[in-house]
C-alpha cells in the first residue's frame, strides 16, 4: 500500500480543500475574492523570479568539504587552518560572468568560482573567478566595462565593437583578454577549471605578523577546454552543458575535487619584488609569478552534495568578499576595496536586508547582533535590546581589531592616473608565449572573429596593444583576420570566434 499523499497547505500552513478548481460564482461565473488559495498562488506565482545578478547571472552550485592537508599555522590564526584533517562545510556556486540566466553555459567568459566556508567564526567567503588576473585595476570602471559585455541599447544586441573599444582603450584589459580568447575562454565544464582569488588577500597569525597572499585552486579533474566550434554547437544543442556536467557528477559519486594552494609574502618582499619588476604586487591585473613566488599546499576542497532546491540555495546565495574571518584579512588592491562595498549592497537589493538569514546564507555559528526588522527578518532577536552597550573607557582595539595591526598608508589623497607609466604588456606577453604552437593559432582565430566586424579605428588600436605585447601577436591575429575576409558575420554576433 502507498503511503498516504501528504494534505496540501498554504502558506500559512492551513489546509487546501481543491488545488484543482477555483470559487466561482456558478459553475461558470466570475471568480470570488474571497478564494485566498487561488490569489496567493498567483501572488506567489508572479513574484518567483527576485531581481536577476547583473553579473554572474547564470550558476550552478553544490555543496562540499574544505580538507586541512597541510599545516599553515605560522601564517594565520584562523580556526578552519587549526589541524591537518580539519574539515569545513563549504558551497560553491560556479558561473558565467556576461550572459543572463537564459545563456549558454558555453559562451566565451570568464568563470565564477565563489567558494563560502561555514567556519566555527563565520562565514569566509572566497568570491574569485577561473582566471588568476581581471581587465582592470579600478572599480570606477566596472560598471562601463561590464556594459560593454552586455547588450547594445539601441539593437539590443552583443555588439564586439562595444567591446573592443573598451578593451583596446583600456591596454590593462589585455592579460586578461589574452585569457579569455585563449582555449581557456571557454572551459569544458566547471569541473575541468582552476579556480583563484584573484586579488591580493591578507593572512595574520597569533603574533599578528601579516603576510599578503593568492589563493589558487588546482583542478584534480584535470584542464580541459573547448574548441570554439565545439563551445558553439553545444550552446545549441545542450546551453545548460556545464550545469548538468557538475549534477550529474555529483549525483553519480564522481566528487570533483580541487587542491588549495597559497602564495605568500611579506610586504618587504613584495616591496623588493615592485622595485625589480616595476609591477604592483596589489594590481589586478597582474599575477605573482610561480618562480617568484611559489604555491604552498593548504587542503582540499570536494563537491559531494547537489543542493535540494536551485532557487533556494543556488539563486538566493549571496556571497560577498568581505565576509572574513579572523586570522584573514584583505590589502590596498583597488578592485577588492570597491568590492568589498559592491557585493554585499548588491545583496541588499537583489535577495534583501535580512539575506544572510536564509539557510544557504546562514553562519553555522552563533549569530549575536542589533539587526532588526525588514522584510522577512524571521529570526529577529526575540526580546534582546537592539542597541550595544557603550564601553565608557573604551575598547582597546588597534589596528584592524582581531590582532590584525593593520597596514601603513601613504602618499597624497587625490585621483591618481597611471596611464602610461604602467607595464601592461610584459605580463600578457609571457601569456602568449607560454601557449604551444596550436594554441596560438587558436588564440588568433578566435580573436580574428569578432575583431573582423569591429570599426578600423577600433581594430588599429587592438592590434597596437598586440604588437607591444609580443609582434608575433599582433602578426598572428593579422594573418587570421586576413584569412576571414570575405566570411565577415554581423556585428551583432557573439564573441565566440
Amino acid at each position: 500500500m502507498s503511503a498516504p499523499t501528504p494534505t496540501l497547505t498554504t502558506a500559512s500552513g492551513i489546509p487546501v480543500a481543491d488545488d484543482q478548481n477555483s470559487l466561482s460564482a456558478g459553475p461558470r461565473g466570475p471568480l470570488l475574492l474571497q478564494d485566498f488559495h487561488l490569489i496567493e498562488k498567483l501572488q506567489h506565482f508572479n513574484r518567483e523570479r527576485i531581481p536577476e545578478r547583473v553579473v554572474h547571472a547564470k550558476g550552478s552550485g553544490a555543496y562540499g568539504t574544505f580538507t586541512v592537508t597541510h599545516d599553515i599555522r605560522r601564517h594565520t590564526r584562523a580556526k578552519l587552518f587549526a589541524a591537518v584533517g580539519q574539515t569545513t562545510e563549504t558551497f560553491v556556486r560556479f558561473s558565467t560572468v556576461g550572459g543572463e540566466r537564459g545563456s549558454a553555459d558555453t559562451e566565451r567568459d570568464p568563470r565564477g568560482f565563489a567558494i563560502r566556508f561555514y567556519t566555527e567564526e563565520g562565514n569566509w567567503d572566497l568570491v574569485g573567478n577561473n582566471t588568476p588576473m581581471f581587465f582592470i585595476k579600478d572599480p570606477i570602471k566596472f560598471p562601463d566595462f561590464v556594459h560593454t559585455q552586455k547588450r547594445c541599447p539601441h539593437s539590443n544586441l552583443k555588439s564586439p565593437e562595444m567591446m573592443f573599444d573598451f578593451w583596446s582603450r583600456a591596454p590593462e584589459s589585455l592579460h586578461q583578454l589574452t585569457m579569455l580568447f585563449s582555449n581557456r575562454g571557454t572551459p569544458d565544464g566547471y569541473r575541468h577549471m582552476d579556480g583563484f582569488g584573484s586579488h591580493t588577500f591578507s593572512l595574520i597569525n597569533d603574533a599578528g605578523e601579516r603576510v599578503f597572499c593568492k589563493w589558487h585552486l588546482r583542478t584534480e579533474q584535470g584542464i580541459r577546454n573547448l574548441s570554439a566550434a565545439e563551445a558553439g554547437r553545444l550552446a545549441g544543442e545542450d546551453p545548460d552543458y556545464a550545469q548538468r556536467d557538475l549534477f550529474d557528477a555529483i549525483a553519480r559519486k564522481d566528487f570533483p575535487r580541487w587542491e588549495v594552494r597559497v602564495q605568500v609574502a611579506t610586504e618587504a618582499e613584495l616591496a623588493a619584488w615592485e622595485a625589480r619588476t616595476g609591477w604592483n604586487p596589489f594590481d589586478l591585473t597582474k599575477v605573482w609569478p610561480h618562480a617568484d613566488f611559489p604555491r604552498h599546499p593548504v587542503g582540499i576542497l570536494e563537491l559531494n552534495r547537489n543542493p535540494e532546491n536551485y532557487h533556494a540555495e543556488v539563486e538566493q546565495v549571496a556571497f560577498s568578499p568581505a565576509n572574513i574571518v579572523p586570522g584573514l584579512g584583505f590589502s590596498p588592491d583597488k578592485m577588492l576595496q570597491g568590492r568589498l562595498f559592491a557585493y554585499h549592497d548588491a545583496q541588499l537589493y537583489r535577495v534583501g536586508a535580512n539575506h544572510q538569514q536564509l539557510p544557504v546564507n546562514a553562519p553555522r555559528c552563533p549569530v549575536r547582533n542589533h539587526q532588526r526588522d525588514g522584510a522577512m527578518a524571521f529570526s529577529n532577536g526575540g526580546a534582546a535590546q537592539t542597541y550595544g552597550v557603550v564601553a565608557a573607557g573604551g575598547t582597546g582595539t588597534s589596528g584592524f581589531g582581531h590582532g590584525d595591526a593593520g597596514w601603513t598608508l601613504s602618499g597624497v589623497a587625490g585621483r591618481h592616473d597611471a596611464r602610461g607609466t604602467e607595464d601592461d604588456y610584459t605580463q600578457a606577453g609571457n601569456l602568449f608565449r607560454l601557449l604551444p604552437p596550436s594554441e596560438r593559432q587558436d588564440l588568433f582565430d578566435n580573436l580574428a572573429g569578432p575583431l573582423s566586424r569591429v570599426s578600423p579605428e577600433t581594430l588599429a588600436r587592438q592590434l597596437a596593444h598586440f604588437d607591444k605585447a609580443d609582434p608575433a601577436y599582433g602578426d598572428g591575429v593579422r594573418l587570421a583576420l586576413k584569412a576571414r575576409q570575405g566570411g565577415a558575420q554581423s556585428v551583432g554576433a557573439g564573441v565566440n570566434g
